[in-house]
């Protein structure tokens, strides 16, 4: 397969986290490779790569780019091992940690992968072919309740409640199979009138049901003090979110490192010890340029955010 895919912030990103040419570096979403190339491109011969990516595909077309460069290790696994794998390396701590979550191009592409609203394929949405959960069970055995709430909390999608009732009508005279069935059932939810005007009706939904199949904002939510812990003093994380949910969960989080009292205010000195860990090096996320939203539209909804170990 050609794993072809136009990398977010690539110049933003690699310049804010990769300071030192002869440091260890994690790429946690190696994707197309893009980012790490970036990287690589930035070390000298002492310097360390590792790379994480749970599709298999990605990392068998790192294996073509990198060509056995000895600086670059890949490792087929989700981030989520990121601390437990760098310590069975030898490789902690590191200088910089990257993570540019959702899904990759080519994911998005393959149409039998089933992320894609735009062609009809199984319904399926995993990114480690291997796991458990897929799309097809959550569209077909929960509960309208359940479909609704999750459509809501994950894709901020104000017709939750009708497409989880569609949804369920739907699979009562067929099961749905593929991701055609789907945006059928979500357009016949949705008016005609919000239909004609907006992002395409499916995109919500397809975005809560990936998240919840692939376990995204768990993953995240767990695998940040991970990466923090990683670091070297002076080593920082840089992290491209693409929605609200991800870029809230990565600014309270960056937020929980700078130390801040939690102290109730009408105590006289601080008992709860806090102690700054770190500076945040974006006040405000890095968004992408307009030239860069014009090339890629995907860009468009990307942050990143960087911070740094002290």
């Amino acid at each position: 397969m050609e794993f072809h895919h136009v990398t977010v912030l690539l110049e933003e990103t690699v310049d804010a986290v990769v300071t030192n040419p002869g440091g260890r570096y994690v790429d946690c979403t190696l994707g197309g490779a893009g980012h790490s190339q970036r990287i690589l491109s930035k070390l000298s011969a002492s310097g360390k790569l590792i790379c994480f990516d749970q599709d298999r595909q990605a990392i068998l077309h790192a294996e073509e780019v990198f060509r056995q460069d000895e600086r670059v290790v890949l490792v087929n696994k989700n981030f989520e091992s990121l601390e437990e794998t760098l310590n069975e390396l030898d490789l902690l701590p590191v200088n910089g940690i990257l993570f540019d979550l959702g899904v990759s191009s080519p994911q998005l592409d393959e149409a039998e992968r089933g992320f894609s609203y735009m062609q009809d394929a199984p319904l399926d949405m995993r990114m480690d072919p291997t796991g458990v959960l897929n799309a097809r069970e959550i569209v077909n055995t929960w509960t309208e309740a359940e479909l609704a709430q999750l459509i809501w909390k994950y894709g901020e999608e104000k017709w939750s409640k009708r497409i989880a009732q569609f949804i369920v009508q739907t699979r009562q005279e067929r099961l749905l199979e593929t991701t055609g069935d789907l945006v059928q059932a979500i357009k016949a939810a949705v008016p005609a009138a919000v239909r004609r005007s907006g992002p395409h009706p499916a995109k919500r939904t397809f975005q809560a049901i990936r998240i919840a199949v692939n376990d995204e904002l768990g993953v995240l939510d767990r695998v940040l003090d991970q990466a923090f812990r990683c670091l070297d003093h002076e080593g920082r994380v840089g992290v491209i979110t693409f929605h609200s949910l991800e870029d809230r969960i990565v600014k309270e989080r960056m937020k929980s490192w700078l130390g801040r009292c939690t102290c109730p205010p009408e105590l006289p000195i601080c008992r709860c010890n806090a102690k700054t860990l770190a500076k945040v090096l974006t006040r405000k996320p890095i968004l992408p340029s307009e030239e860069e939203v014009e090339q890629n539209p995907r860009s468009r909804s990307a942050k990143l955010r960087v911070a740094e170990k002290i």
